[in-house]
């Protein structure tokens, strides 16, 4: 029996066309935040042969230990996207996620259906419940999940449940066999917080089946007990397959972090309402104790949405309404029990929203019923999808780029030291290190022990040539945070000023924190140089022995190897070029041996800028003229993809890519 069956499969079609329009121009934006480290700069996802092992362990899931969660089938997707890339070009990303969140509204309008219907049955309930799914798709708050890449977990968790409670709901013959966990079982593996599914699933029987009977829980429990013992043994899987690096809410105080929450249930749930504050970072402070007046607010809050919850359920034709608040509660634990990184995350009211949107569409429908304004609710109606797609679209323009992001969220909440911190960075991405030190300060003076903010503010100095508050500035974010990444930004440092001895051991120090876990390529050709540097061949061999065994590919590594092999000197960036100049004059030196036909020069001079500073588009993008004029194509397109993911309009880059592209296809 289809779920579609005698029903014109225009609607649905209308639904995902008007959500496209509203989402038309989210396709060209960049990675940001967490998608750095979990798919630009992650090898793991660069070969679909990794895929056995996104299942067997988490430290694929991202080069940083601490956020190493294991979410198998999120980063099979992430993989898969990669691959039909043919690197790291947001556009497929986008497309794939769009593709399964339109799979979702769908979902979303098929199990609203079934849930007025038996509520309340009624022809209307159709229309009801794609204005529904209408809604949550276009309110710009799912725009926070379907923009930021990394965040399809989110999706996936969410499609997930859905598509299983409307398993369960619409073909209750097959309950016996179990195939209604399929869908679930799937979000288990894209993201833990939907292993809150059994519970949703229970409420629903407990309404709706069980006619919200006390006496019925246990059968309502007994009803669910497969999906609890499935869930049982998947969310043991996660724990035993999740290592003891992997710390979200590392510094935070659990108790503290907990009692803030019912505050910031109380925030999202407003957001539903006013999206005015949607933001990619959420400063929240912690409540101070349980009797503070943010605890004591966001307690009274929950107390009374639950006993809306409560009161609702005692009639049928409101239960949508109870079902929904206990929905919108328990996607919210979690995340609410279990501490991360920030408090507060927009994207998180994705899941939530579901039982928000039940809620309020459902409540709206039966005023206007009792009330007898159905058509002017159904104008209304129509007036609110033109504004949320208006908003939609509004919100993707500030996705596009990591500048346009943070300063929109610097312009929700000037205080916001984090978002002054990225808003610093993103000006530094582009050279422009006089505009991003005075924000990097701001955020050091709020934030004056946070060793990002002082990482961030190193590197600044170091731009504008204030040599002794750079080295005191990253010498401290070390101590404060002694893990690999901060270790070799200050090696690049201390090796840019000739201080060998100890940029050597601030890399080495850094790959044995990182305990083997990762191979950070990017140390070990810096330690590469140095070892060259200070003539220590044993040790220089042994490590390119190393990496030729890890990374085959490794390019530096290769360029040692034949070297040391020819008994030539030490082929190193820093001999062709003067160590001396500063990024500007070696990216400009860069140019001028592309245009004299100098390539490998060319590709020595980009990479000494990229050392002095990783993320500059331009060197990049001659760094991809000097490899693609060797013919070494594959390198070539990797570096001018790179271009694109730190500077999404590069017009040269993408001229290089889509030339170097064909000329491959013609190899």
């Amino acid at each position: 029996m289809s779920l579609i069956r005698r029903r014109p499969a225009l609607p649905y079609v209308g639904l995902v066309a008007v959500v496209l329009a509203a989402y038309a121009n989210h396709f060209q934006n960049g990675f940001h935040f967490d998608d750095r480290h979990t798919i630009v700069e992650n090898p793991a996802i660069r070969s679909l042969a990794n895929i056995p092992r996104f299942f067997t362990g988490a430290t694929t899931f991202s080069t940083l230990p601490n956020t190493a969660a294991w979410r198998p089938l999120t980063s099979t997707s992430l993989a898969i996207d990669y691959w039909f890339g043919g690197g790291p070009e947001p556009f497929w990303f986008h497309l794939s996620t769009f593709v399964w969140f339109s799979a979702l509204l769908v979902l979303i309008a098929l199990l609203f259906r079934r849930i007025m219907d038996l509520a309340d049955p009624h022809p209307s309930n159709r229309w009801t419940a794609l204005a529904a799914a209408a809604v949550f798709g276009l309110h710009p708050a799912a725009a926070e999940t379907v923009n930021y890449i990394i965040q399809r977990a989110d999706l996936y968790n969410t499609l997930g449940v859905v598509a299983s409670l409307l398993w369960f709901i619409a073909y209750p013959e097959q309950r016996k066999r179990g195939w209604y966990l399929l869908p679930a079982v799937g979000a288990y593996l894209a993201q833990a917080p939907a292993l809150i599914y059994p519970l949703i699933l229970v409420a629903y029987l407990f309404l709706f089946e069980q006619k919200a009977d006390r006496k019925q829980w246990g059968a309502s429990v007994r009803a669910a007990w497969p999906a609890l013992a499935v869930t049982a043994l998947i969310a043991y899987a996660t724990l035993w397959l999740t290592p003891s690096t992997y710390q979200p809410g590392a510094g935070l105080d659990a108790a503290l972090y907990r009692l803030t929450q019912p505050w910031i249930a109380a925030h999202y749930f407003r957001s539903f309402f006013m999206p005015t504050s949607l933001a990619v970072d959420q400063f929240w402070p912690l409540a101070s104790s349980a009797f503070s007046p943010k605890a004591l607010a966001g307690d009274a809050f929950v107390i009374a949405l639950l006993a809306v919850a409560v009161y609702t359920a005692r009639r049928r034709e409101t239960r949508p309404i109870a079902f929904g608040v206990i929905w919108f509660f328990l996607a919210l634990l979690p995340t609410a029990l279990l501490p991360q990184s920030n408090p507060a995350a927009d994207d998180r009211m994705f899941f939530p929203f579901i039982g928000l949107t039940l809620a309020a569409v459902w409540s709206v429908r039966l005023l206007a019923f009792h009330w007898a304004f159905a058509r002017r609710a159904a104008a209304i109606a129509a007036l609110l999808v033109v504004v949320l797609a208006a908003e939609t679209h509004i919100r993707n323009n500030a996705w596009r780029t990591d500048e346009s992001l943070w300063y929109d969220a610097m312009q929700k909440d000037p205080d916001n030291p984090r978002a002054l911190m990225h808003y610093g960075l993103a000006l530094m991405d582009r050279g422009d290190s006089a505009r991003a030190l005075p924000y990097l300060e701001r955020a050091r003076a709020d934030l004056p022990t946070d060793s990002d903010v002082l990482l961030a503010l190193g590197r600044a100095y170091a731009a504008q040539g204030r040599d002794e508050q750079a080295d005191r500035s990253l010498q401290t974010a070390v101590q404060l945070k002694p893990e690999p990444p901060l270790y070799f930004e200050y090696a690049l440092w201390l090796k840019k000023h000739g201080r060998l001895p100890q940029a050597r051991w601030c890399i080495e120090t850094g790959i044995k924190t990182a305990g083997g876990s990762q191979l950070y390529p990017e140390a070990r050709e810096l330690l590469m140089e140095i070892y060259a540097e200070q003539e220590d061949w044993k040790s220089l061999d042994a490590l390119v022995q190393y990496m030729l065994h890890v990374m085959p590919d490794n390019q530096v590594a290769r360029r040692f190897a034949a070297a040391r092999m020819t008994r030539q000197s030490t082929p190193s960036a820093s001999e062709a070029v003067d160590t001396n100049l500063s990024p500007e004059e070696l990216l400009n030196r860069s140019a001028e041996y592309c245009k004299s036909g100098k390539y490998q020069q060319c590709l020595d001079a980009a990479m000494q800028t990229l050392r002095l500073r990783p993320r500059w588009a331009e060197a990049y993008g001659n760094m991809s003229v000097a490899l693609l004029a060797m013919h070494r194509w594959d390198e070539g397109i990797q570096a001018a993809q790179q271009a694109l993911v730190i500077k999404p309009d590069y017009v040269a880059a993408k001229k290089n890519l889509e030339w170097a592209l064909k000329q491959r296809r013609k190899k």
